[in-house]
C-alpha cells in the first residue's frame, strides 16, 4: 500500500514535470519558426511581386519597342536597322549625335552610362548560368551552332574592324612621330655642317634649299665672298690670308667650271667646300667689316651689271647678224644655179606667157627677195593653194648677185600654169640718188659712219643695234614705196614678203573693198602694243603735231595696194617728204615700217586677222588654231625658218613646200 502510494506520488510528480515542459518547447519552436515563416513568406511575396512587375515591365517595354520599331522601319532600310540592333546589343545605347554625323561605320561612338556596368554584369551572369546548365547535360554548344550566331559573327567582325582601324591609327601616329624626329635630326645636322663651314652663308639663305644646283650655288657664293675678302685683306696688309684665299678661289673655280647642276661637279667638290669654308671663317674673324663688305659687294655688282650690258649688246648684234646672214647651204645653191644660168643660151633664159605680165584682169603678186629658197616657198605655197593657178602672175625682183640663181631656179622648177618674171633692181635706172632720198642718205658720211663704224661710242651707245643691219643698205627693202613706178600698167597688186607661207587661196583679196584707201593690211596693235608711239619719236614736234601716238599699227608682209589710188594721192611723194625730214634719224630709226606708218596714215583699210597671222619668227606661243586657219603665216622676227635658230614647232609649215630630194638641194646638203 505504501509502495503503491509512493509510485503514485512519483507518477504525479513526473506528470507535473512533463506538463510544465511542453509549453516551453512550444514557445521555443514558435519563436524560431515564426520569423522563419515570416521571412520565407515575405520572400515568396517579394518574388511574386518582382515576377509580376518584371512581366508587366517586359510587356510595357515590348510594346514600346514594337512602336519604335514600326516608326524606324519607315525611315531606314532593314540592313541599317540590323546594324543598329547588333551594335546596341554589343556596346549599349548609341549616341544620337554620332548617329546623325556618322556613316553607320563600326566606329560609332558609344554613350557611357551607369547602366553599362549592370548590363555587363547581368550578361556575364546569364552566360555563366547558361554554361552551367549546358555543362550538366554535357551539351555545351558552340557559338556557331547557337541560333544567335549571325548576330554574334557580325558583332565580332565589327569589333575586329574597330581594333584594326585603331591599330592603323596608332601605327600612323607612330610613323608621323618618327618622321618628325628624323626631320628634326636632319635640321640639327645641317646647323652643325653650316657651323663647320663658317657662317658666311647668311648672304644666300636659299642655298639651304634641297635643289639640284644647291651645291653649285654654294661654291659660287663662296667664291664671291672670297673675292670680297681678298680685296679687304689687301687693304689691311694681310698678305698671307690674301694668298690663301686666292688659292682657294682658283681651286673652287676649277671645280665649278661650267657646271650648272650638282651632278656635274667632281667628287672633290665637298672637300673643297669644307676647305674654303674654314678659310672664309678665318677671314671673317680677322677681316669682317660691314661697311667694307657692303662696298666691295656693291662694286662687284656694278661691274657685273656693266658686263651683262656689254654681253647683251654683243648678243643682240650677233643674233641680228645671224638672222640676216644666208646659210652656207643656201649660198651654195645660189652659186650653183648662177653658174648653170649663165651657161644657158640666151633663147632658153626666157619665161613663157610674158603677155600676162601687164594684164590687169589677172592676180598680180610683188615679191622682192635675195633668197632663192625662201622665194620658191612663197611661189609654191601660193600656187598649190590656188583654185586656178593660170590666173596668177608673180613679179620677182632681186639684186644682181642673185639674179641668175633666181631665174635658173624657176626655169628648172616652173610654177605650173602660173606666170613668173624675174627682174634685177640694179637695172632700174630711174632709181638713183637724185630721185630716191634713201640712196642719197646712204652716201653721206654720217650714214657710212653709222653703218661701218659701229664701235664708235659717241654714235653707237644710244642706237639700237637692230637697225644697224645690212638689209637696210639694200634697195630691195625700200622698193615697196615705188610700186607704181615698177608696175605702171597694173591697177592692184598684192605685196608679199619672202618669209611668209600661203595656206589658202588669196583671190578673194582682190574683191575686198578698200573704201577709197590705198593699203589693205592686218592691224597688229593690242591693248598697248604696236601703236605709233612705239615706232615714232613723239618728242619731235613734226611727229606730235601730225600723228596720234595711240593710232594702231599694221604689218607689212601681205598688203593689198590700190595702185590707182596710190597715184592719185601721190603716196611716193609723201614718202619722199618724210624721208628727207628724217635724214638725221630724229623722227624714227632706220627701217621701212615707221615710214610706212607715216606714209599710209589714214589711208590703210584693216583686213580680218585671219588673212595674216604674225609672230612665227619670235613668238613661241602663237595659237595653233590661228596658224591652221590663217591664209598667210608670217615668220617675222629673227628666227627665220631657213635658219638653224628657227623654232622647230613652226618650221614644218614652211618645209612642206620644199622638195628636199631635188638634186641641187642634195648637192648643197640642204635637208629638213
Amino acid at each position: 500500500m505504501a509502495l503503491k502510494r509512493g509510485l503514485s506520488s512519483v507518477g504525479v510528480h513526473r506528470n507535473r514535470s512533463s506538463g510544465s515542459r511542453f509549453p516551453i518547447v512550444i514557445l521555443v519552436l514558435f519563436s524560431v519558426l515564426a520569423p522563419l515563416v515570416f521571412f520565407v513568406g515575405r520572400g515568396l511575396y517579394i518574388s511574386d511581386q518582382n515576377n509580376v512587375q518584371s512581366g508587366y515591365t517586359k510587356q510595357n517595354v515590348d510594346w514600346r519597342e514594337r512602336l519604335a520599331l514600326q516608326s524606324i522601319k519607315n525611315l531606314f532600310t532593314k540592313e541599317v536597322i540590323d546594324v543598329v540592333t547588333t551594335s546596341t546589343a554589343d556596346l549599349g545605347p548609341l549616341s544620337l549625335d554620332s548617329f546623325r554625323k556618322g556613316n553607320l561605320s563600326a566606329s560609332w561612338k558609344v554613350v557611357e552610362t551607369s547602366v553599362e556596368d549592370d548590363a555587363t554584369f547581368q550578361s556575364n551572369l546569364k552566360a555563366a548560368e547558361l554554361k552551367q546548365e549546358m555543362s550538366k547535360d554535357g551539351k555545351l554548344l558552340d557559338d556557331d551552332r547557337s541560333p544567335d550566331a549571325p548576330a554574334k559573327t557580325l558583332r565580332r567582325q565589327l569589333r575586329d574592324n574597330r581594333r584594326a582601324k585603331r591599330a592603323a591609327e596608332l601605327v600612323q601616329q607612330d610613323d608621323e612621330a618618327t618622321l618628325k624626329l628624323e626631320n628634326a635630326a636632319i635640321e640639327r645636322s645641317r646647323a652643325v655642317d653650316s657651323a663647320v663651314l663658317g657662317r658666311y652663308n647668311i648672304w644666300r639663305r636659299e642655298i639651304e634649299n634641297e635643289n639640284s644646283d644647291s651645291t653649285v650655288r654654294l661654291m659660287k657664293d663662296q667664291i664671291i665672298m672670297a673675292q670680297v675678302y681678298i680685296g679687304i685683306a689687301k687693304m689691311k696688309n694681310k698678305l698671307g690670308l690674301q694668298q690663301e684665299l686666292k688659292i682657294r678661289v682658283k681651286e673652287s673655280q676649277r671645280a665649278v667650271g661650267e657646271s650648272t647642276v650638282d651632278a656635274d661637279l667632281p667628287h672633290s667638290a665637298p672637300e673643297k667646300i669644307k676647305t674654303m669654308g674654314k678659310v672664309l671663317s678665318i677671314a671673317r674673324e680677322q677681316l669682317y667689316d660691314c661697311k667694307l663688305v657692303t662696298g666691295k659687294l656693291r662694286a662687284m655688282l656694278q661691274r657685273s651689271d656693266e658686263q651683262v650690258r656689254s654681253l647683251k649688246k654683243q648678243s643682240t648684234f650677233l643674233s641680228q647678224l645671224a638672222a640676216k646672214t644666208i646659210p652656207n647651204a643656201i649660198h651654195c645653191l645660189s652659186m650653183r644655179l648662177t653658174i648653170e644660168y649663165y651657161l644657158l643660151p640666151l633663147e632658153k633664159r626666157k619665161f613663157p606667157r610674158s603677155e600676162n605680165l601687164e594684164n590687169p584682169n589677172l592676180y598680180h603678186y610683188a615679191l622682192f627677195s635675195d633668197n632663192v629658197l625662201a622665194a620658191s616657198v612663197v611661189v609654191n605655197s601660193t600656187i598649190m593653194n590656188a583654185k586656178d593657178p593660170s590666173k596668177h602672175v608673180f613679179h620677182l625682183v632681186t639684186d644682181k648677185l642673185n639674179f641668175g640663181a633666181m631665174n635658173m631656179w624657176f626655169l628648172l622648177n616652173p610654177p605650173g600654169k602660173a606666170t613668173i618674171h624675174v627682174e634685177n633692181v640694179d637695172e632700174f635706172k630711174w632709181l638713183n640718188s637724185s630721185y630716191c632720198p634713201v640712196l642719197r642718205q646712204l652716201e653721206t658720211a654720217a650714214m657710212k659712219e653709222y653703218y661701218f663704224k659701229a664701235d664708235n661710242p659717241t654714235k653707237s651707245a644710244s642706237s639700237n643695234l637692230k637697225y644697224r643691219n645690212p638689209k637696210y643698205l639694200s634697195m630691195l627693202n625700200h622698193l615697196r614705196f615705188y610700186l607704181p613706178q615698177v608696175y605702171p600698167k597694173l591697177d592692184n597688186i598684192l605685196f608679199l614678203d619672202d618669209d611668209i607661207v600661203v595656206q589658202n587661196d588669196l583671190t578673194r583679196l582682190w574683191s575686198v573693198d578698200l573704201h577709197g584707201k590705198v593699203n589693205g593690211a592686218v592691224e597688229t596693235c593690242g591693248e598697248s602694243f604696236h601703236r605709233f608711239d612705239k615706232y615714232l619719236n613723239f618728242s619731235n614736234p613734226h611727229i606730235s603735231r601730225n600723228f596720234d601716238p595711240n593710232a594702231c599699227g599694221w604689218a607689212y608682209g601681205m598688203n593689198m595696194f590700190d595702185l590707182k589710188e596710190w597715184k592719185k594721192r601721190d603716196i611716193t611723194g609723201i614718202y619722199h617728204k618724210w624721208q628727207n625730214m628724217n635724214e638725221d634719224r630724229a623722227l624714227w630709226k632706220l627701217g621701212t615700217l615707221p615710214p610706212g606708218l607715216i606714209t599710209f596714215y589714214g589711208l590703210t583699210h584693216p583686213l580680218e586677222k585671219s588673212w595674216h597671222v604674225l609672230g612665227l619668227g619670235y613668238n613661241p606661243s602663237v595659237d595653233k588654231k590661228e596658224i591652221e586657219h590663217a591664209a598667210v603665216i608670217h615668220y617675222n622676227g629673227n628666227m627665220k625658218p631657213w635658219l638653224e635658230l628657227a623654232m622647230t614647232k613652226y618650221r614644218s609649215y614652211w618645209t612642206k613646200y620644199i622638195k628636199y630630194d631635188h638634186p641641187y638641194l642634195r648637192s648643197c646638203n640642204l635637208s629638213e
